[in-house]
């Protein structure tokens, strides 16, 4: 199987709204990104999609984190970023997202601060001229639920 009908294949264990959400979001991402390494983890906790600058986790730039409760937009190194207007949540010594409630999330203006500040401060920068890569790098055997359960 090629890896874009895996990845389909895992967006579609989401609910409607969700899988929606999960591709709009990818899609403004390679625009925004198109010389990224999309690197895909299905993993227990969550679904993330990797935007780096080489092929190492390390080298991760954004992310697209997806679990049953909803969407955000993570950044690997967030801590460290600008965010006066506050948008960024998480309290972990690295990592910060924010909620997308949809894709044009990412065209607002302190969202798109935030990726260009991410992109700036990035160890390696994206190669320009060229199109990154999708690459599986983890399935897990054992997952949570995609969706949430009917009430």
């Amino acid at each position: 199987m090629n890896a874009e009908k895996q990845l389909e294949g895992f967006i579609a264990r989401f609910d409607q709204k969700h899988q929606a959400l999960i591709r709009g979001t990818r899609k403004a991402l390679r625009r925004r990104l198109p010389a990224a390494h999309e690197l895909v983890y299905d993993n227990y906790n969550f679904f993330v999609i990797g935007y780096c600058s080489t092929e190492r986790p390390s080298d991760c730039i954004v992310s697209i984190a997806a679990g049953a409760n909803g969407v955000g937009l993570s950044f690997y190194h967030g801590a460290t970023l600008p965010d006066p207007d506050k948008l960024l949540l998480g309290s972990g010594s690295q990592n910060r997202f924010v909620r997308l409630e949809s894709a044009a999330t990412l065209a607002r203006p302190p969202v798109q601060a935030l990726i260009a500040a991410a992109v700036a401060q990035a160890k390696t920068p994206l190669a320009a001229g060229v199109k990154g890569t999708l690459i599986i790098r983890s399935i897990s055997k054992k997952q949570r639920p995609r969706r949430k359960p009917a009430s």
